[in-house]
């Protein structure tokens, strides 16, 4: 009983934001023009995850955009755009007082019972699961194809892309190395590595490197014996994690990696997150940068 009143709770709050209610958010924006929806594609758009906000901006539909999460930071006009607050922690009301026609976003975005009570509202909802290769980049491109209307501008976009994707991938094999390298994450909290099955280790394979620690999935904490053991040439991480150590002499002063060959060398790498990790319309932009970096450096 109480699962099917807070339903019908959604159901009024949405029927009533569809009348022009402004109230639950100060930034809900005006109604859409009449005949939107004949037009056959949503005029009201909610985009939640980075990449995903990207392509639609490189679809030109960014008019179409209400709201975006708060990772949604590229183009620059993007954080610029309402915020519905972080994608994994969004809530049911603030996105419905929105009144969007269509919620696209990435597989993080949830919690998943509020998706659920997104779409019991009426709301179009699709989002692409994280598969950390190039099938992710092109699912998200064409969801937000259909999210706008934009199928075709999407098809002639992957197609630029493709090409783009294979010729990085075609310098990356000629490469002269193939350097060890060790991704670390340190936005908050104690810095972690990444393992296998993290976006930050398909990075890494797909520019050319050798991820360094793979006997686990995900990102762990290192201890200093276990940083000498995999002994990486170089250290790959966020221009951000930089920020939140205190910079990159402050970054070099952990004493576990002066256990590291890459520690002689200061052989550093450091890329945006979004840029980097996003797996979105830029990544083709992102492998031939980290390569490049990588290549100098070892």
């Amino acid at each position: 009983m109480k699962g099917c009143a807070r339903r019908a709770a959604l159901q009024r709050l949405a029927a009533v934001a569809a009348m022009g209610w402004t109230g639950a958010a100060s930034w809900a924006q005006p109604a859409a023009p009449k005949g939107a929806a004949a037009a056959g594609a949503p005029r009201r758009i909610i985009s939640l995850g980075g990449a995903v906000t990207e392509a639609v901006y490189a679809l030109g539909a960014e008019n179409m955009l209400v709201a975006t999460d708060t990772t949604s930071l590229y183009p620059d006009a993007a954080t610029r755009t309402p915020k519905v607050g972080y994608l994994r922690q969004l809530s049911a009301e603030g996105v419905l007082s929105l009144r969007p026609d269509a919620v696209i976003g990435a597989g993080e975005a949830g919690p998943a019972i509020v998706l659920d009570q997104l779409r019991a509202a009426g709301v179009q909802v699709e989002t692409v699961q994280a598969t950390h290769d190039w099938a992710e980049v092109m699912a998200k491109l064409r969801m937000a194809g259909r999210a706008t209307g934009k199928q075709a501008e999407a098809e002639a976009l992957a197609q630029q892309l493709q090409q783009q994707w294979q010729a990085v991938q075609a310098d990356v094999a000629r490469a002269r190395s193939k350097p060890r390298a060790l991704f670390i994450l340190a936005h908050s909290g104690t810095p972690q590595v990444a393992g296998s099955g993290t976006a930050a280790h398909a990075l890494l394979t797909m520019a050319g490197a050798s991820n360094t620690v793979q006997a686990f999935k995900g990102y762990r904490a290192l201890t200093a014996e276990a940083m000498a053991a995999v002994a990486p040439q170089l250290i790959v991480t966020t221009t951000q994690g930089l920020e939140a150590m205190g910079g990159i002499d402050a970054f070099w002063k952990r004493p576990e990696l002066a256990l590291t060959p890459a520690y002689g060398r200061r052989a550093l790498v450091a890329m945006e997150a979004n840029h980097l990790l996003g797996f979105g319309p830029r990544l083709p932009s992102a492998v031939r940068q980290l390569h490049e970096q990588m290549q100098r450096v070892v």
